[in-house]
C-alpha cells in the first residue's frame, strides 16, 4: 500500500472512447511516479470502451473502475471519482489525451517547490505537434482568461484539500466545469501555476470541445459572469 498522504489520484471519465483509451490509461501506468491510483468512470458507453477498461484493470491493480448506469456527462462522473478517491493530490486525465511518463513526477515537484495549491503543463497539440498554449502563456492569466481559458485541463494536479474547499465541480456546469474550477481557486486565493514544460498530448479533433462550441461558450460566459447558467 501507498503513503496516501503523498498519492496522486487520477480521474479519468470516458465515454465511447474504444480508439482511443487503451493508449490514454497505459500512459498513465508507465508514469515514473509510481504512488496512484487510476479511478475510470466509464459514462454509459455504447462501444467497447467498458471491456477495454476492464481489460487494463485486471493486469494493474491501481486501477479502479466505475461505470453509470445512465450517461451524466463530464462534470458528475468527475465528482463521483473525486469522492471516492484516497490521495492527498487529484490529477487529471482525459481518454483521448496522452500524459508524458514524467509528467505526474515533475508536476508534483514543481507544486511543491513553489508552494502551490494546483498546477498545469503545456501541451503538444496531436495534430501539429505544436505547443499550446503559446503567446498566451507568456501574458497574464487574469488578463488571458477573460477571453479564453489558458489553463488545459487534462494537465491538472490540484491539492486534494482545495479542490474540497470549492466544493469540487460545480454540477451547475455540464460545459466549461473546468474554467469554473479556475475562477472558484482563484476567488478563494489559491495558488494556481502553469509550468512551462509541455508534458501531455492534447487532442483537439472531435472532442467535448470540438463538437460543443456553443455550449462551451455560453457556459464559459455564465462562468465569467458569476451567474448560474440554468437559472
Amino acid at each position: 500500500m501507498g503513503d496516501n498522504s503523498q498519492k496522486v489520484s487520477i480521474l479519468l471519465s470516458v465515454y465511447n472512447a474504444e480508439r482511443s483509451i487503451e493508449l490514454s490509461i497505459k500512459s498513465i501506468l508507465s508514469q515514473t511516479y509510481k504512488n496512484f491510483e487510476l479511478l475510470i468512470m466509464d459514462d454509459h458507453s455504447t462501444d467497447k470502451t467498458f471491456k477495454i477498461c476492464e481489460e487494463m484493470r485486471s493486469i494493474d491493480s491501481r486501477i479502479t473502475l466505475f461505470k453509470n448506469s445512465i450517461n451524466l456527462g463530464l462534470t458528475k462522473s468527475l465528482n463521483i471519482l473525486a469522492l471516492n478517491s484516497n490521495g492527498a493530490y487529484i490529477a487529471r486525465q482525459d481518454a483521448d489525451d496522452i500524459s508524458l511518463d514524467e509528467r505526474i513526477e515533475k508536476q508534483l515537484s514543481f507544486l511543491k517547490k513553489n508552494k502551490f495549491d494546483a498546477v498545469y503543463s503545456r501541451t503538444f497539440l496531436k495534430d501539429t505537434k505544436k505547443i499550446s498554449p503559446k503567446i498566451t502563456h507568456y501574458l497574464p492569466k487574469k488578463i488571458v482568461i477573460k477571453y479564453k481559458n489558458p489553463y488545459i485541463h487534462g494537465t491538472l494536479l490540484i491539492k486534494r484539500k482545495a479542490l474540497k474547499a470549492v466544493n469540487f465541480y460545480d454540477e451547475d456546469f455540464y460545459y466549461a466545469q473546468d474554467l469554473k474550477l479556475v475562477l472558484d481557486l482563484q476567488k478563494t486565493n489559491y495558488k494556481i501555476g502553469i509550468m512551462n514544460d509541455p508534458l501531455y498530448i492534447l487532442n483537439t479533433e472531435n472532442n467535448i470541445s470540438s463538437n460543443n462550441k456553443n455550449q462551451q461558450e455560453y457556459y464559459a460566459n455564465c462562468a465569467r459572469k458569476n451567474i448560474n447558467p440554468n437559472g
